[in-house]
């Protein structure tokens, strides 16, 4: 029986620190959490856009597909309280790159 290739603490480390480059709300220090064949991004709502008492809400969620060889990274739709597939990507850093950037605030609202 083999194991999944992810959550694993090696790539989880690896996210939290190319999140350390991203552009918006750098001020809060976000958790990154396993998740089942992946990882979910959490962290306090400092706009209060989301959360108007500033607790922790979810940011993002990376999905490994074994199958595909593939990630794909959901963006949380806060009224609806689902995940909403954003994209498809060969490679975790190119993921990794767009979720820094976001620079439409579909993530780090």
């Amino acid at each position: 029986m083999r194991l999944p290739p992810h959550p694993n603490d090696l790539d989880r480390k690896r996210i939290e620190r190319t999140l350390k480059a991203r552009k918006r709300y750098r001020y809060v220090e976000p958790r990154v959490l396993g998740a089942p064949d992946g990882y979910r991004i959490e962290s306090a709502c400092c706009s209060r856009n989301v959360d108007p008492d500033g607790g922790v809400v979810d940011i993002a969620l990376l999905r490994f597909d074994a199958e595909a060889g593939t990630w794909h990274l959901f963006r949380k739709n806060h009224e609806a309280k689902s995940w909403e597939l954003d994209s498809t990507h060969p490679r975790l850093v190119e993921l990794l790159q767009l979720l820094n950037d976001d620079s439409e605030r579909k993530f780090w609202q």
